[in-house]
């Protein structure tokens, strides 16, 4: 296959991912169950997917075997990224992710794209980047976008937030191939303005930790994209969310149709869109 065909194949699958008209992304990462197991919101993968579609997502992050699980037969369309990397909260070494899915599998099971978890400043740093490497040479060659999420975790790191850090972060998933990066959102617009000014690539935030209020994770969302990120890259404080459906719903009025924080949560708590 030519290249100029690999890459319409790339621009394709990124469209499905990435809204055309906004070139923004939201994405709902369902890949906890290795790490943490079944928690709440990851049981019945079916229903958590039909409350994401319908909320306006534009993809859902799995694992391998997952994918069979969240398979649906009707409902809204949406994205589909296979995550091909892995450990366990149960290992003595949590932050040394393993690749634990190939290319190929991503191909097979119809996936968009990949998706792989790195921790820089981890005694395993090094294999981790040789398997990031790996993967997006491998992507490459068919035309399949790669979502690197680069973290800071390590004996080393003091301040995994520090935008000096996520930024290398960042721009190490961007020299090593990877199409779309997610990063720990830094704090505030400036600094997040120079994260991803330092990127080539579109530039994602993730969640954390599930926040204490809605209206917080609303704010982060809108101040990350006036600071120039493409969307994000949320977990658990959307599919464990009283109401997830309603969560993708305003968060899709921010990421893709600009609304302010108020608008917003007036949606949160009215139902109702002005």
């Amino acid at each position: 296959m030519d290249q100029g065909s690999i890459q319409i194949g790339k621009s394709i699958r990124l469209e499905r991912i990435f809204n055309r008209q906004t070139r923004r992304a939201i994405v709902v990462p369902l890949d906890h169950g290795v790490s943490v197991g079944p928690i709440y919101g990851l049981v019945d993968l079916r229903e958590t997917v039909n409350h994401i579609a319908s909320g306006g997502a534009n993809a859902v992050l799995m694992q391998k075997g997952l994918i069979r699980c969240g398979h649906r037969g009707g409902g809204k369309d949406i994205g589909l990224i296979c995550h091909l990397s892995a450990s366990t909260a149960l290992s003595p070494f949590p932050n040394a992710k393993c690749i634990v899915a190939t290319v190929e599998d991503a191909i097979c099971l119809g996936a968009d794209a990949v998706s792989l978890h790195i921790n820089l400043g981890d005694e395993t740093e090094r294999d981790m980047l040789r398997d990031l490497g790996r993967v997006t040479s491998d992507a490459a060659r068919y035309g399949i976008p790669v979502l690197a999420m680069m973290y800071a975790r390590g004996p080393k790191i003091d301040n995994p937030y520090d935008p000096d850090v996520v930024a290398h972060c960042a721009r190490t998933g961007v020299e090593l191939g990877a199409d779309v990066i997610k990063v720990p959102y830094t704090g505030d617009i400036e600094s997040f303005a120079r994260v991803v000014e330092a990127c080539c690539v579109p530039v994602l935030i993730a969640g954390g930790e599930k926040l204490e209020n809605t209206r917080d994770l609303v704010q982060m969302v809108h101040d990350s994209v006036l600071a120039g990120g493409r969307g994000l890259s949320i977990g658990r404080n959307i599919f464990q969310a009283d109401d997830p459906r309603a969560v993708v719903r305003a968060l899709r009025g921010v990421v893709h149709e600009d609304w302010e924080v108020a608008q917003a949560m007036e949606f949160l708590e009215t139902g109702k869109e002005a």
